[in-house]
This record gives structure tokens, C-alpha cells and sequence, in this order.
């Protein structure tokens, strides 16, 4: 990523703890699961999932940023992965967009499972690496929708940034940057955004929710690489000094419009 990582980069990091609960043959609740279900529970009398999503990704605030947390790779077992200490910008967008769809902790579990990964199989290969199919399959799977602004077209991108991937090319619909700022009235709190790059070879270099101000300004909350923790900043300013060009925007929907995959 130019100033944000790279969203192919989804590997390493192992979970510890627990080890007295695992020889009596309990599995441990951590710290995470618990925070992870009050959230749930918290965000419940908030409304809209609208809402939910700028409750949830609003207490997440200044947690601290982390690569390189899941685990898998094209020749080592994939392990679903789920941690609220520490985000990259789609860890932290995929865990609030779970917790503001699920009703409980258990179905918080299905429905990570249902945006990480293709058909909620938990395997390297079924992960969505590049956040173009990421789109695509929470779209097709309901849980978002696509949001076309006007001046939206339609460009090429061909990507092959992922060792053990074969390349792949494919249309993307874009909204100019300028387009976007200035349909601000058109946006939701907890819509996705999508920050196209201009690297050949991937298809975006960040992510994060759109978020307004008290005074409605127009805001980026976003797991930050280069302030290393979540947080709020302009979305003209992040968009200016990162010279975007294009972005894309996804709208996540009601629960009650999602087929979850129990598996």
C-alpha cells in the first residue's frame, strides 16, 4: 500500500492462552470473545445497522494496528482467526461488520466465517485476498450491496500481487474521487470504502468505513498503517495526500437480508 497495507497481505499470527482451561478439555473464552460479545450486545438498541457499525467501529477506536494476523498459506492449514486487539483495514472492517450483523457471540463466529472467506470455507484458498472478490462475494452472499454514485465507469484491472494466486483479471465499477467527496449526502455512517490503487498488479491499497463528524464532516474511520492504530480523519484529507484516483462503496444490509452459512 502507499501509505496503508497492502490488502493481499493476510498472513501470521498465532493465538496463545488458555492453557489450563485446554487440559481440562475446555475451550478457553478470551478476552477478545468477551469484548466481542458485549459489543454485540451494546450495539443491539442502536438501530440500524447503519448505526451499529458506527457504534461498534467507534468504541474500537485507537486500538492498535497489526498485519500479518491471520493464519494460512498455500502449503500451511488455514485457522480462522478472531481478535479485537489488534487490525489491519480489513480485519477491522470485517470484525465490526460481524458484530453489527450478529444477534449473539455464536452467530458473530458464522458470520465472520460468511465475509472472510467464499462460501464460509475456512481454507487458504477460499480466503479473500483480494478485497475486488472480498466485494463480490459479500455482495453476492447479501451481506453488502454495491452503491453506484454518478460518474461512476467501469475500469480493467488484472492482479497477481498474491504468491500462490493465480493472476486473475477483471472490470471493476470505480467512482472518481471527486465524485465521491461530493456526493457526501449520498453516504451512510458504516459504508465501505474502498481506496483504488494505482499499482498494476493489486486491485486496492486500503479500506474503511465512512464516518460523519459532529458537525458532519465527512470522515475515514479506518485501521491506519502509518498512525499504527484505528482512528477518525478527514476523508478529503486521507484521499488528497494519498492522491486517489478512484474508490468503490459497499453498503451492508440488514441481517434479516443475509444467508449465513452455518458450516
Amino acid at each position: 500500500m502507499s501509505s496503508d497495507l497492502s490488502l493481499s497481505r493476510r498472513t501470521v499470527l498465532g493465538l496463545l492462552g488458555g492453557g489450563a482451561a485446554l487440559v481440562a478439555g475446555v475451550r478457553p473464552i478470551s478476552a477478545a470473545e468477551t469484548r466481542i460479545a458485549d459489543l454485540i450486545e451494546q450495539a443491539r438498541g442502536k438501530g440500524s445497522i447503519s448505526k451499529r457499525i458506527d457504534y461498534i467501529s467507534g468504541v474500537l477506536r485507537g486500538t492498535r494496528y497489526q498485519g500479518y494476523t491471520l493464519i494460512g498459506g498455500p502449503r500451511r492449514p488455514e485457522k480462522f482467526v478472531m481478535r479485537d486487539d489488534a487490525f489491519d483495514c480489513v480485519t477491522f472492517c470485517e470484525t465490526v461488520l460481524a458484530a453489527a450483523i450478529a444477534g449473539n457471540r455464536d452467530e458473530f463466529d458464522s458470520a465472520l466465517r460468511s465475509i472472510r472467506y467464499h462460501n464460509s470455507v475456512v481454507t487458504w484458498r477460499e480466503r479473500n485476498h483480494y478485497f475486488f472478490e472480498w466485494g463480490r462475494h459479500n455482495v453476492e452472499n447479501r451481506i453488502c450491496r454495491d452503491v453506484v454514485l454518478d460518474g461512476s465507469l467501469r475500469i480493467e484491472k488484472t492482479v497477481n500481487s498474491q504468491k500462490g494466486l493465480e493472476r486473475r483479471r477483471f472490470s471493476m465499477r470505480v467512482i472518481p474521487s471527486a465524485n465521491f467527496l461530493a456526493n457526501k449526502g449520498k453516504l451512510e455512517n458504516g459504508d465501505i470504502v474502498g481506496f483504488v490503487t494505482r499499482r498494476p498488479n493489486l486491485d486496492y491499497f486500503h479500506v474503511g468505513f465512512v464516518a460523519f463528524g459532529n458537525d458532519g464532516e465527512l470522515l475515514l474511520r479506518h485501521a491506519s498503517l502509518s498512525r499504527q492504530r484505528v482512528l477518525d480523519e478527514p476523508m478529503d484529507h486521507f484521499i488528497a495526500v494519498n492522491r486517489v484516483r478512484y474508490v468503490t462503496l459497499l453498503r451492508p444490509q440488514e441481517p434479516r437480508a443475509v444467508a449465513l452459512n452455518k458450516s
